[in-house]
Formats: structure tokens, C-alpha cells, sequence
């Protein structure tokens, strides 16, 4: 493989070339796509390859370009697979697809897609009333504006049911109060679908949990971005206080009446994930593959060595089952036969192979793969975000073993 000139001065090349995409499809799982499912996909690599040295260098600063996110919706990206009137329609392949493409390129931006697309567009398209959906559901779509999706809490993530943030009735309005954390898009001036628990005991409703659309300039509203990551860290998440943030009475999603409903929005995700570890497994694989042919030890290419084969075949038995899984999972949901602890699933089997895969990735590059240049050490960083975010892998474990079983674990 030969080392890239330059598009333009100032361009970032690696020493060895990890940018050209492999043939990593070994066993032809994505030959049989549609028109229109190529299309998206190659819509999605274009987009990467315009934005992937951007990426590279605001994850070394910790910055979040908003530019890069917004760009994602100018290309209409963020649809995730959604089926609304208003939005364009990607079949499930092709919407997992374009997740593990952008996810490939930079987990940050595969962040950006699941926080904007995955949670606060699907919500709002599945919740939302019909003039909540006439206001913000194009410009979400397009990310005019950025949204963000606030269940979880400081001392509430996998028990995310026993929220603590609270709405209460009052005279024309709804007041807010409580904490959530690690919220995407949280403090980036958008808008915020707050979870909270109703706290009225004269009504009907008074302990169920209830999604509220919260404009982040209301007063109350504090977003402040969570400093010191190692992972992610091209997308700012934020720690939010809701101190009696007052909100009116229909700033609530009518069709959101019980927790319930927010596990169907991150059942949803949950493929998202899986597709989004293949993307960073892919990355990976690709970069352990290509430093291999270029590298030479010992007056030969690491690639003939005998050790060096057996680990890339490992790791390419392992990104085959991803694959298998991804396209699996999507074939049933386009039948409507999939089930949510499918997707668990997936899930829980893709970020452990992630993970396998990189730190595979990471030992063949020896010293040269902690360079971010070299790719390997930022989706290694990236991966440990997504293994645990959507239901850790311990959740995931027993919603499957309740589903296999029929007994709960859970307390």
C-alpha cells in the first residue's frame, strides 16, 4: 500500500496508511444491498472522509465542533432509521449501516448520531405531539438545532427507573428539579427531552415518569460540560441541574406516560450500539491489517510472520460474527420480528468482540499504536464508552437471562 499525498496543505497522513477501506466483508454479508441502502452508506463514507482529520484533532483537544455535528444533518444522516412522515425513510440495514460507517471514522461523531437520531429524534417522533413535532422535528433531523436525551442520573444509571428528578404541576406550567449526567448534547444550546417523575400526589398520575421538552436557555437550566474524559472525547457531555426550571403545561410529550416508553426509545439504540461497534471493530482491524503489510521487522513485512496471521485471523472471525449479527438483527427487523433482548443481544456480544478486537489491534502496533494517527488507541479509548452506555453489559445479560429463563434477577 502506498502512503496518500496530501489533498491539501496541511492535510494529517499517517505512517502507514489505515484511511484506504479494506475488503473486510469476508463472508459477503453486505453484497446483496439495495440501491438505496449503497447509497446511504457511501452518502455516510463521503461524510468521513470530509471530516475524519477534523475528528482526529478535536478528540486530541477535547473539543466538540458543533460545525462537524451539524454537517451530519445537512447530509440527512441523523434519520436513523425512524418511520415518520417528515423524515426521510433508511431501511434498518442501511441506517445500521451508516452507524457503523460514521462510527468507523470517529466514535465521537457515532455518538453524535445515537444522542441526536437514536434518542432525542426518535422520542420526539414517537412521543411528541403533532405541534411538538411540526416545530423541532425537521430542524432535529437536519440538527439546526442539537437535542439531547436526559434520563440518566448522578446516583441512577443502570437502575435509570428509580429516577430521582422530579415535575410537578404548577398553576399553568410544570416545574422541573433534579440532576442528570453524562447527557450528550446536553449544554451544546439545543433543546433537552428531560425524564422526570410526576410529584403530585392529588392526581392520577402522580409517580409516573413523564418526557418534558426543555429549550436549555429556560431559566433553571444549567449544562455544564463534563471535563477530564477518555473516551469520547469529541462530543461534550454534559452534567445538568434543574433547578425549578419552569416549563409550560404542554412542553410535556403526551405519548410518554411511563418508563416504559423511555426503554422503548433505548431498546431502539441499543442496534445502534451493536452496529457502532462493528464500525470501530472494522477501524481497527483495518489499521491492525494494513500496518502489518507495510511494517517490516526483521527484514520482512510483520505480515508474514506466523504469529501475526494467526492474530489477524482471529480477528477476523471475530468482525465476521459481528457482522453476522449486525445483518441478522436487521433482516428481523424489517420483518418486525425482532425482539428488544435480540438486540441486547447483539449488543452485549459486539462491544466484547470491540473490545477483543482492539486490544488485539493495539499489541500487534506495538509502540506506534497509542499514536491517535494510527487510529487504534482512540477507538480503543471509544470502545469502553460504548460497552458500557445504552445498558451496561451486566444489564444486558440479564434482560437476555430473564428472556431465556422466565425468572428475574434483577431486585
Amino acid at each position: 500500500m502506498s502512503i496518500p499525498e496530501p489533498s491539501f496543505p496541511g492535510e494529517r497522513v499517517s505512517s502507514y496508511d489505515v484511511t484506504t477501506r479494506l475488503d473486510t466483508d469476508y463472508y459477503a454479508v453486505f453484497a446483496d444491498l439495495s440501491d438505496a441502502d449503497r447509497t446511504a452508506w457511501d452518502r455516510a463514507k463521503a461524510y468521513v472522509d470530509e471530516v475524519r482529520d477534523r475528528m482526529v484533532d478535536a478528540w486530541d483537544a477535547a473539543d466538540y465542533p458543533l460545525d462537524v455535528a451539524r454537517r451530519m444533518g445537512e447530509l440527512d444522516l441523523v434519520v436513523d432509521g425512524i418511520d415518520h412522515p417528515a423524515l426521510t425513510r433508511l431501511s434498518p440495514l442501511a441506517a445500521g449501516l451508516v452507524n457503523m460507517e460514521i462510527s468507523r471514522g470517529d466514535g465521537s461523531l457515532g455518538t453524535v448520531l445515537a444522542v441526536q437520531g437514536g434518542l432525542a429524534l426518535r422520542a420526539l417522533a414517537l412521543f411528541g405531539s403533532r405541534e411538538q413535532q411540526d416545530r423541532w422535528l425537521v430542524p432535529l433531523a437536519r440538527c439546526e438545532v442539537l437535542g439531547s436525551f436526559a434520563l440518566t442520573e448522578p446516583d441512577h444509571g443502570s437502575d435509570s427507573v428509580s429516577l430521582e428528578t422530579t415535575a410537578r404541576r404548577d398553576g399553568d406550567g410544570w416545574v422541573l428539579r433534579g440532576t442528570k449526567k453524562w447527557i450528550g448534547n446536553g449544554a451544546s444550546g439545543g433543546v433537552t427531552f428531560v425524564w422526570a417523575r410526576v410529584d403530585d400526589e392529588g392526581a392520577d398520575e402522580h409517580g409516573s415518569v413523564r418526557c418534558f421538552l426543555v429549550e436549555q436557555e429556560t431559566p433553571g437550566y444549567v449544562g455544564t460540560v463534563i471535563r477530564g474524559k477518555a473516551s469520547l472525547r469529541g462530543i461534550h457531555q454534559a452534567h445538568i441541574v434543574l433547578d425549578d426550571v419552569r416549563v409550560p403545561l404542554d412542553a410535556v410529550l403526551p405519548g410518554a406516560r411511563s418508563f416504559k416508553d423511555a426503554s422503548t426509545v433505548l431498546y431502539s439504540t441499543r442496534s445502534g450500539v451493536a452496529w457502532s461497534a462493528l464500525g470501530h471493530a472494522t477501524a481497527c482491524y483495518e489499521a491492525a491489517l494494513a500496518y502489518a503489510q507495510q511494517r517490516v521487522q526483521f527484514g520482512k513485512p510483520l505480515a508474514k510472520f506466523q504469529m501475526v496471521q494467526e492474530r489477524l485471523t482471529q480477528m477476523l472471525e471475530q468482525l465476521t460474527a459481528m457482522q453476522l449479527y449486525c445483518r441478522t438483527m436487521a433482516d428481523l427487523e424489517a420483518a418486525g420480528r425482532l425482539r428488544p433482548t435480540q438486540a441486547s443481544l447483539a449488543k452485549y456480544h459486539n462491544t466484547r468482540a470491540a473490545r477483543r478486537i482492539a486490544s488485539t489491534a493495539r499489541d500487534l502496533l506495538g509502540g506506534n499504536g497509542i499514536l491517535l494517527e494510527n487510529a487504534v488507541m482512540q477507538h480503543m479509548a471509544d470502545i469502553e464508552a460504548i460497552h458500557t452506555y445504552e445498558g451496561t453489559e451486566s444489564v444486558q445479560a440479564l434482560l437476555i437471562g430473564r428472556d431465556i429463563t422466565g425468572m428475574s434477577a434483577f431486585a
